[in-house]
């Protein structure tokens, strides 16, 4: 079997050359978004994972799967118009419809069991300081930020290069931080692992809570690691 992914790998470029080792790097727990831009031994190392294990269910998998039933959309060749549409109304679409359905579920798990579960209260002040900042960066994507990306794409100009490079930076620490409250929450919920005897408002929260993370992985890395890249390159 050829090996089509090496220890030296960048992890973000293996998930945009092969996007179903996202769910094998969310296995392993390994940082594919706002940690993407390192080779997969350095998080092989910082998890304590067998480097051959990781790379042979790799690319074992990789040789499985028929990439192209994974997308309709090839990453690395698409438009900047066709890559901010599937992030809109994928991406940003869940999060518009998940963030105001879950909020009054983290706060009714934290009344019923707060007294005698002091975490629950961490767990809602971190969820909310994660919608609010979400909700005010998607707004800001889609008014502002995605707009000049669609611009440089219809008439690059040299004077652009600064404007870019500032909103790629400011978005991108924005993404670091909300990875960082993702990474409480886990944290906190004990990798969202309900106490035993947990009721099904509790265990719904817990489920879905790791189910935004998935998808904010997913999302963050697609605009970190391939529509700003590419953007900056229409630049140089």
């Amino acid at each position: 079997m050829k090996k089509i992914f090496t220890e030296q790998s960048i992890i973000g470029d293996i998930v945009t050359t092969f996007p179903k080792a996202s769910d094998l790097f969310k296995t392993y727990k390994i940082d594919f978004c706002c940690g993407g831009n390192r080779p997969l031994i350095d998080a092989i190392h910082e998890k304590g994972l067998s480097a051959d294990n990781v790379l042979a269910t790799l690319n074992t998998l990789y040789h499985e799967t028929n990439q192209l039933n994974e997308s309709t959309i090839q990453w690395e060749t698409a438009s900047f118009n066709e890559l901010i549409d599937f992030i809109i109304n994928k991406h940003h679409r869940y999060l518009n419809e998940e963030l105001p359905q879950l909020s009054p579920y983290v706060t009714k798990v934290l009344r019923v069991h707060g007294g005698d579960q002091p975490h629950l209260a961490e767990i809602h002040t971190l969820f909310n300081a994660l919608k609010t900042e979400l909700e005010q960066h998607l707004i800001k994507e889609e008014t502002e930020d995605f707009p000049l990306i669609l611009a440089i794409e219809a008439n690059p100009q040299d004077g652009q290069r600064e404007q870019l490079q500032n909103v790629m930076n400011e978005l991108e620490a924005e993404h670091q931080h909300a990875g960082d409250l993702l990474k409480q929450l886990r944290e906190v919920t004990n990798d969202f692992t309900p106490p035993e005897g947990a009721c099904g408002t509790y265990r719904l929260v817990y489920q879905r809570l790791e189910q935004l993370e998935s998808d904010m992985f997913d999302h963050i890395h697609l605009e970190n690691n391939i529509l700003f890249p590419r953007a900056a390159a229409e630049l140089n």
